[in-house]
């Protein structure tokens, strides 16, 4: 080395240690994005998932048993729903998760869920505030849960 020159100093970072920050920083953010999820949206798939199944479960029984089962908001209180057609022991529940939730059938009073095997094309706005999914069977498949396109 000549006399009056520095030794060369590494000065910045390296592109592989620029690279983890990085990665730290969009692993971070992402976890940050899951965990602020909107808890209305979350109940509502919660009510959406299992009010399908429990269409699914009553279509099962009104054709083993061979008797007509029909599903409809409870009118009077505006809270909860009705299964008629079923056992009073059948043990099916007639709440909400969320008592904040109201469902809407659309084009018919009640849902038909049986006996016959095909039931026809029926649909169930379910609504908590502003939040929205619809549950929708074409009447061979089952009860799915369809999620509005956002506006």
């Amino acid at each position: 080395m000549a006399v009056g020159q520095r030794p060369w100093v590494q000065r910045g970072f390296t592109l592989l240690e620029l690279m983890v920050v990085t990665a730290l920083i969009a692993v971070t953010v992402g976890m940050a994005t899951l965990a602020l999820r909107d808890a209305d949206a979350n109940r509502l798939e919660e009510e959406g998932a299992r009010l399908a199944a429990l269409f699914e479960g009553a279509r099962a029984r009104a054709r083993a048993e061979g008797s007509e089962v029909l599903w409809q908001p409870n009118r009077e209180t505006g809270e909860g729903f009705v299964f008629t057609g079923l056992p009073p022991d059948a043990g099916l529940p007639s709440k909400f998760l969320d008592e904040r939730t109201r469902a809407e059938i659309i084009g018919a009073p009640v849902l038909r869920l049986g006996p016959e095997p095909v039931i026809g094309a029926q649909r169930v706005v379910l609504r908590i505030e502003q939040r929205q999914l619809v549950l929708a069977t074409d009447g061979l498949g089952p009860f799915v849960v369809i999620f509005p396109e956002p506006s």
